[in-house]
């Protein structure tokens, strides 16, 4: 009877020490600091699949009506990636506006020729968690066309990302004026393509990680073969520095906290 029952304390005291490391786990990955990393600028090259060879926290924005974006959305969706539409924006003047491509959006364009373009690009990928604009320095300044956007945005449950083309851009007091979910980018990783480059710009996505008051940041990233493999080789690092990475909605949250503690 005596051993039984010194087994049972031995068991619950083994149960509550188990529980109570597990607690102090998950209160540690809580607080751990978190990146999102976004690949944009899919669909248009066939080796754009190479995408798929990165972790399933990576989050994928497809451009519309390309070559490879649907199937390729198709089958990182079915592997757990998160989904995004990169909706061509129109630029400034000076820029590439012939790169625009299909599904873009312009100054010309009234409210329902809009909607009608983001309602056929949403349609072609209709998993899609959220937007970011593909260039777009032109239009994300001007508050009529993001009204426009954001009430479709609102109207279908999705977010956007600002890939912050334009300093001057108003994504994010137009979308909390119709109480959409928006984020921004903090870091473009790969401007250059150049491995030093990459991994100057993968150390500053970290060092803001570890500093913001929100203890995340985001970066925006390319489907080319050197980006991808640096990422190979840089992702093993964050576990090594306490540092989480997330899909994208796992930062609407935490944004929406702040928020509110702003308006407080």
């Amino acid at each position: 009877m005596r051993t039984i029952f010194l087994f049972t304390l031995l068991l619950s005291a083994t149960f509550s020490w188990g529980k109570s490391v597990t607690h102090q786990v998950n209160v540690k990955r809580q607080d751990m600091p978190r990146i999102a990393i976004i690949i944009d600028d899919i669909g248009y090259r066939k080796t754009d699949h190479a995408v798929l060879t990165l972790p399933a926290d990576f989050t994928f924005s497809i451009l519309p009506h390309t070559p490879f974006g649907k199937s390729l959305a198709e089958q990182a969706y079915q592997a757990k990636h998160e989904i995004m539409l990169h909706i061509p924006m129109e630029p400034m003047a000076s820029e590439n506006d012939h790169l625009l491509g299909a599904g873009a959006l312009t100054v010309d364009m009234n409210e329902q020729s809009l909607r009608a373009s983001l309602a056929s690009s949403y349609q072609e990928i209709p998993f899609a968690i959220g937007i970011n604009n593909h260039m777009g320095s032109r239009l994300t300044q001007m508050y009529k066309p993001m009204a426009w956007t954001m009430r479709f945005l609102k109207d279908n449950n999705l977010f956007f990302l600002d890939s912050l083309t334009s300093n001057k851009s108003k994504v994010a007091r137009v979308a909390r004026a119709f109480d959409v979910p928006e984020l921004s980018r903090n870091v473009f990783l790969d401007n250059q393509l150049d491995e030093k480059y990459i991994e100057k710009q993968f150390n500053r996505l970290i060092w803001l990680a570890r500093h913001s008051t929100s203890k995340s940041a985001i970066a925006i990233a390319h489907p080319h073969p050197e980006t991808i493999e640096a990422l190979k080789v840089l992702i093993p690092r964050l576990a090594k520095e306490n540092i989480q990475l997330v899909p994208i909605s796992a930062l609407l949250a935490t944004q929406k906290h702040l928020d509110l503690a702003a308006s407080n």
